[in-house]
C-alpha cells in the first residue's frame, strides 16, 4: 500500500473505519450499517443499492477529503428493501450495535449479526418453501440436503451421479441457493450458473457438530449426515444464533415415490403451467381448495412426489373417501382451517427470536381452533384420522399463558413496550401502572403514609429542585417520629419537606417508567419467548397434522365436486380407465364439454401408437392418462367412469422441447437425449409417454428411430407406453411384433374440410390429414394447391420424390426451350448488324445456362 493511501485510510472517521473493516471482512454482502434509525450503505454498496432500490444517493463527510457516497432506508421497514435485493441475486449483511451506547467507551461496538441470502432469508411471502440446498459429490451419487430456515423444514435425496439429475433437483424444489464446496466438479458450477438463477455460495465446513445429533434421528447414511451437517453449518454461520427449531432430517428414499423428473413435471404442467401465468392451468391449480399455508406446501409435495406403495395409496384414498362421504364434517373442518395461521413459519420465528406480539396473538388464534377441530374429528373413523387426531395434542396450558399475557392492541415491534396486559405480571404492572398513570401512584403512597403516620395533612409534592417529597405542616411536626426514616430535605415557613428511600426510587421509577416498561416487557418477552419455545416440537407435530388434514379435505372437495370416482389397484400390470376425461381442460373451459376416453391396455399390450393428424387430441390422450397416474397415486380419486390401474414406479414424457435444462443443443439432440434417459432407467413398471419421436430429423431416419425404440420397448423394457406418431407405417408393426397396439384420433372429412372428433378409436389412422389442417390455418390457396398436386403425385409415384421432382424439372426446362424458340423466329438475320447479331447471340446463351 502507497503512503498516500495509508494517510487517506487513516483519516477517516472512527465510524467510517469500523465500518471499512466489516465491509474488509464481507465483501461479498451489501452492508446496512445501523445508525440511529436507519440502515446506511456506504461506498460501492451505496451506489449499487441506490440503483436497484430506486434511493436517492448522496454523501456523506467521513473525515477524508472527498466525500463518501453514501443511501439509507428507515430500520423498521428494512425487510422489503432486503428482499429486492435478494431477488436481484444479493446477499446482505445486517450490522447492529452490540453494546449500549451509555455504557461504551469510544465508539460503540458494531457488527454482523445476521446474514441474509436468497436460500437463507426468514422473512419470506407466500405459501412456498424457500430452500436453500448443498450438494456432496459421492463419486458414485450425489447427495443433495435441502432445508427451509423460515419452517424449519430439513431433507435430504440421493440422486444419480449425473449433472442432470442434480440440476433437475434443484430446479424441483425451486432451490434459491445452493452451498457448494470450492473443490466440487467445476462443470456442475458452470451448468447450474448458466442454466438457473440460483445464487452460488461456498463453504467447506462440514463437520459433525453433537449439536446436530437431533437431527440425525432418521438418518443412517453417513454421506447423508455429512450433507445435513454442511448445511447447517453454512446456516449457523449466516444467521449467528441457535437454530434448533429445525426438524430433524427426512431421507426422501426414491422408492417410496413415484419418480418423476424435471422434463415429465414440466411437460405435465404439474405445479407452473408453460405458458407463463404461474399456476393457472396445472394440477396444483386444480387440487389446491387448502385452507393453510403449510397445506398448499405439502399438496404441493404431494403433487411433485405421488405415493408408489400401494399399501399407503389405499391408506389416503380410505380418508380421501370418508371426508368425500361425510360432507357436513368436510364443511365444518374447512372453516376451521380457515382460521390458522402459518404454524410452521410462526414457530420458526419463535426459535429464530424474531417473532412480535402480533404472531404470538396469531399462534393463540390458531391454537384456540385446535379443540374445535378435535370435536370434528372425533366424529370421523378412528381406524384413518388416529394419527391425525394424535398430532394435535392439547395446548390448553399456552394458550391460557398466551391469552393472559398479549394484549391484542400490541405494537408490531417488541422494543416499543405495550405487548402485555395488565395482571400477567406483579413487577410489570407496576411499571406499566407508574408509566400511565405515575400521579394516581403518588397518591397511593400518600394515603398509606397519612395511614402509617397518623398524620392527616401529610401530602405529597413535586419540585423541578428536589423532585418528588413529602410535606408536612409545622403544627404536625411533632408527630414525626424517627421510625418513620423521613429525611429533612427542606425547611420552609409554613412546614417541613422530607424524603425516604422508597420516594426517591418511585420518583427514579416515575421518571423513567415508560423506558423501564420498554426493557422489562423486552425481557418478559423473551421469557414468554422460551417458555413458547419450549412446545416446538409439539406446534411442528400439529402443524404436520393440520397440513395433512387440509390436504385430504382439499382432495376430497375436488374429487366430489368434480365427480371422480376412486381409482383400484391389480398386480397383473392391466390399465383399463373407462370414460376418462382431461382434469384441467375440462376445468379452465367448463362451457365446452370434454369429450370422454377410454385407455385399455392389459399385460399383454405394452406400446399403443397413437396416429391422427395435428392440432387432433394426441398429445392431450397422452397427458391425460400420466395425470390421471400421478392423481390415483398421490390419494385422490380421478376425472374417469371407473379407473383400474396398478402402481407405476416411474413416468417419463418426451414432449416438446420448451423444457431444456442444458442450454446449445439442438432440439432433435434434446429429444434423443431425454428418449436415452427414459430407456435408460425405465422398467417394466414404469410409463413412458413419447409424442413424434424422430420428427426433428430427416424422414427416414425418423422413422428408423420410431420403430427401434418401440421395437426396444417391447423387448427389453416392457413398459406401458403411449407412441404418437406421425409416420403411419409405424402401424405397421402391429402385425408383426407381438405387445403393441394401434389407436388413432377420429376426424370427420366433408368435401375436403374436417372436424377434429377428439375421439380415440380402435387401428390406425388411414391418412395424416395435414392439407387438411393447413386449410384450417388458412394457408394461401395456392400453397394448398399445389400441396395437394405434390402429394397425389408422390402417392401415385409410389412416395418417390425425386421422380417427382423430376418430372417438375423437365416441365421447366421444356417451356424454356420453347421461350428460346419463340425468340429466334422473331430474328430477320437480314436486318441485323453484325454487332447486334452478336449481342443477341450472347442473350440466347445467356438465357439457355439460366434455364
Amino acid at each position: 500500500m502507497k503512503k498516500e493511501e495509508k494517510k487517506a485510510e487513516k483519516s477517516f472517521t472512527p465510524m467510517m473505519e469500523q465500518y471499512l473493516e466489516v465491509k474488509k471482512k464481507h465483501p461479498d454482502l451489501i452492508i446496512l450499517f445501523r445508525l440511529g434509525d436507519f440502515y446506511e450503505m456506504f461506498f460501492d454498496d451505496a451506489v449499487l443499492a441506490s440503483k436497484e432500490l430506486q434511493l436517492y444517493l448522496t454523501s456523506k463527510s467521513a473525515g477524508v477529503k472527498d466525500k463518501v457516497p453514501m443511501c439509507g432506508i428507515p430500520h423498521h421497514a428494512y425487510l422489503s428493501y432486503v428482499q429486492k435485493l435478494l431477488d436481484n441475486g444479493h446477499k446482505v449483511g445486517i450490522v447492529e450495535q452490540l453494546e449500549d451506547p451509555k455504557k461504551a467507551k469510544g465508539i460503540v461496538k458494531r457488527d454482523v449479526v445476521q446474514i441474509i441470502t436468497p436460500g437463507a432469508n426468514l422473512d419470506v411471502e407466500g405459501n412456498d418453501h424457500n430452500y436453500i440446498a448443498t450438494v456432496v459429490d459421492c463419486s458414485y451419487s450425489y447427495i443433495v440436503a435441502y432445508a427451509d430456515l423460515s419452517t424449519g423444514d430439513l431433507e435430504v435425496v440421493n440422486v444419480n451421479h449425473t449433472y442432470e439429475d442434480v440440476l433437475s433437483a434443484l430446479v424441483n424444489y425451486e432451490v434459491k441457493e445452493v452451498v457448494l464446496s470450492t473443490s466440487i466438479d467445476a462443470k456442475l458450477v458452470e451448468i447450474i450458473h448458466s442454466n438457473t438463477k440460483i445464487c452460488i455460495s461456498y463453504s467447506n465446513s462440514d463437520q459433525v457438530d453433537i449439536s446436530f445429533e437431533p437431527l440425525f434421528k432418521y438418518l443412517k447414511d453417513e454421506r447423508q449426515i455429512i450433507a445435513v451437517s454442511k448445511l447447517m453449518n453454512y446456516l449457523l454461520l449466516t444467521q449467528k444464533r441457535s437454530l434448533d427449531y429445525f426438524k430433524p432430517a427426512v431421507n426422501r428414499v426414491s422408492n417410496k415415490y413415484l419418480k418423476l423428473d424435471h422434463s415429465t413435471k414440466t411437460n405435465l404442467e404439474l405445479v407452473k403451467s408453460l405458458n407463463g401465468d404461474g399456476t393457472y392451468g396445472s394440477l396444483y391449480w386444480l387440487l389446491n381448495a387448502t385452507s393453510t399455508p403449510m397445506g398448499a406446501r405439502l399438496l404441493k409435495n404431494y403433487i411433485l412426489e405421488p405415493l408408489s406403495d400401494q399399501a399407503e395409496i389405499e391408506k389416503r384414498l380410505d380418508k380421501v373417501e370418508e371426508l368425500i362421504d361425510s360432507y357436513l364434517t368436510r364443511e365444518d373442518l374447512k372453516k376451521s382451517l380457515e382460521k390458522i395461521y402459518d404454524l410452521d413459519r410462526l414457530i420458526a420465528r419463535v426459535g429464530f427470536d424474531s417473532c412480535s406480539g402480533k404472531e404470538m396473538l396469531q399462534l393463540a388464534s390458531s391454537l384456540r381452533i385446535v379443540p374445535e377441530i378435535k370435536r370434528e374429528v372425533s366424529s370421523l373413523s378412528s381406524a384413518n384420522f388416529a394419527s391425525i387426531s394424535a398430532g394435535l395434542g392439547d395446548f390448553s396450558s399456552l394458550l391460557a399463558t398466551l391469552d393472559k399475557a398479549v394484549d391484542p392492541s400490541c405494537p408490531p415491534s417488541v422494543k416499543e413496550g405495550g405487548i402485555f396486559k395488565l395482571g400477567y405480571d406483579p413487577e410489570l404492572d407496576e411499571i406499566i401502572n407508574m408509566a400511565k398513570d405515575g400521579k394516581a401512584y403518588l397518591l397511593q403512597i400518600e394515603q398509606r403514609e397519612k395511614e402509617r403516620t397518623g398524620i392527616k395533612t401529610l401530602k405529597i409534592g413535586y419540585s423541578k429542585i428536589f423532585g418528588y417529597y413529602i410535606e408536612i405542616s409545622n403544627g404536625a411536626l411533632s408527630q414525626v417520629k424517627p421510625e418513620f426514616n423521613y429525611i429533612r430535605k427542606q425547611t420552609m415557613t409554613t412546614g417541613e419537606r422530607f424524603i425516604t428511600e422508597e420516594l426517591k426510587r418511585v420518583e427514579e421509577d416515575i421518571l423513567n417508567a415508560q423506558q423501564k416498561r420498554i426493557e422489562l416487557e423486552y425481557q418478559k418477552f423473551q421469557e414468554l419467548r422460551q417458555y413458547v419455545k419450549s412446545f416446538t416440537m409439539e406446534i411442528q407435530n400439529l402443524a404436520d397434522a393440520l397440513a395433512e388434514l387440509d390436504c385430504l379435505v382439499s382432495l376430497a372437495e375436488v374429487s366430489s365436486k368434480n365427480r371422480y370416482v376412486r381409482p383400484r389397484f391389480n398386480s397383473i400390470r392391466n390399465i383399463s380407465v373407462i370414460d376418462a376425461r382431461h382434469p384441467v381442460i375440462e376445468k379452465v373451459d367448463p362451457s365446452k364439454r370434454f369429450v370422454e376416453n377410454s385407455y385399455f391396455l392389459n399385460n399383454d399390450v405394452d406400446v399403443l401408437v397413437i396416429t391422427g393428424p395435428n392440432m387432433g387430441g394426441k398429445s392431450t390422450y397422452m397427458r391425460e392418462l400420466a395425470l390421471i397416474v400421478i392423481m390415483a397415486q398421490l390419494g385422490c380419486f380421478v376425472p374417469a367412469k371407473e379407473a383400474d390401474l396398478f402402481v407405476f414406479d416411474q413416468i417419463f414424457t418426451r414432449i416438446g422441447a420448451s423444457d431444456d435444462l442444458i442450454k446449445g443443443e439442438s432440439t432433435f439432440m434434446v429429444e434423443m437425449s431425454e428418449t436415452n434417459r427414459a430407456l435408460t432407467y425405465a422398467t417394466s413398471s414404469s410409463l413412458l409417454l413419447f409424442d413424434e419421436i424422430g420428427r426433428g430429423t430427416a424422414t427416414y431416419d425418423g422413422m428408423a428411430l420410431a420403430q427401434a425404440i418401440i421395437e426396444y420397448v417391447v423387448r427389453k423394457i416392457h413398459a406401458k407406453t403411449l407412441f404418437s406418431t406421425h409416420y403411419h407405417e409405424i402401424t405397421s408393426l402391429v402385425s408383426d411384433l407381438p405387445g403393441v397396439k394401434n389407436v388413432h384420433v377420429s376426424v370427420l372429412e366433408e368435401n375436403g374440410d374436417i372436424t377434429f372428433l377428439y375421439k380415440v378409436e380402435e387401428g390406425p389412422m388411414d391418412k395424416s390429414y395435414g392439407i387438411n389442417v393447413a386449410r384450417l390455418a388458412h394457408l394461401p390457396e395456392e400453397v394448398i394447391s399445389r400441396a395437394s398436386e405434390i402429394l397425389t403425385d408422390l402417392e401415385n409415384s409410389n412416395r418417390d420424390y425425386d421422380k417427382i421432382k423430376l418430372k417438375d424439372e423437365v416441365n421447366v426446362k421444356a417451356k424454356s426451350v420453347d421461350q428460346i424458340r419463340e425468340k429466334l423466329k422473331s430474328i430477320d438475320p437480314l436486318t441485323v448488324s453484325p454487332l447486334e447479331a452478336l449481342n443477341l447471340l450472347f442473350e440466347l446463351k445467356k438465357e439457355a445456362e439460366k434455364k
